[in-house]
């Protein structure tokens, strides 16, 4: 199996990756993970994609392409999910000329509440989990419950550049949902309802 989930910045694609994930056992693949990795371990790759992250640009597209290709490669051998990757029309077709995607789900979302969801976020400095101050709180402000360590919010969850990141993806992503739609895989959801309401109707697409 083969999904893609289509959405703008804060629609819940990762938190219903993790769900099919731990449903039908397949890779959750984050091309937001694998930057931002490469950010963290400083690589040449990382230094300089972080200048168009922190602006909450997606960076050269052939580059980043490459990249999270090659991780699928070395990762995926019985299908995955693909959480932010393709965000463009060249990633799209790229993707289609090495796998055949069973379905793109778009989790259609409204701006205002995108923005309140992204700067509400707060990520463990230790094990990546995510906690949001209005929406899933730590049981103790500013502690992740998992492992203690500190919560912070990332550089790229500001006002400023969430609205710039929903910018982007309105010009940039859109046509990849043309692009799968005229392959007759793509299915929409409204993302503005609970997260088990999503993953309900994501079943019944799967």
């Amino acid at each position: 199996m083969k999904l893609v989930l289509i959405g703008p910045p804060g629609c819940g694609k990762g938190t219903q990756a993790e769900l099919l994930k731990k449903k039908f056992g397949l890779p959750h693949i984050s091309s937001g993970n694998i930057l931002r990795a490469e950010v963290a371990a400083d690589t040449a790759f990382g230094r300089k994609i972080k200048k168009y992250m922190d602006k909450g640009e997606i960076g050269p597209q052939e580059l980043i392409t490459e990249v999270v290709l090659a991780h699928i490669e070395k990762n995926c051998p019985s299908g995955f999910i693909l959480d932010g990757f393709p965000r463009t029309l060249y990633q799209a077709e790229e993707l289609g000329k090495k796998y055949d995607v069973v379905a793109a789900i778009y989790l259609k979302v409204a701006e205002k509440e995108i923005v309140k969801r992204i700067t509400g976020r707060r990520t463990c400095k230790k094990c990546n989990r995510i906690f949001h101050v209005d929406y899933h709180p730590p049981k103790k402000a500013g502690v992740c419950d998992t492992c203690g360590e500190a919560l912070f919010q990332r550089d790229d969850d500001t006002a400023d550049t969430v609205k710039n990141r929903v910018r982007v993806y309105n010009e940039e992503t859109l046509p990849v949902l043309d692009f799968y739609r005229n392959q007759g895989v793509l299915r929409e959801i409204n993302a503005n309802v609970a997260p088990d309401i999503i993953f309900e109707e994501i079943l019944h697409i799967v």
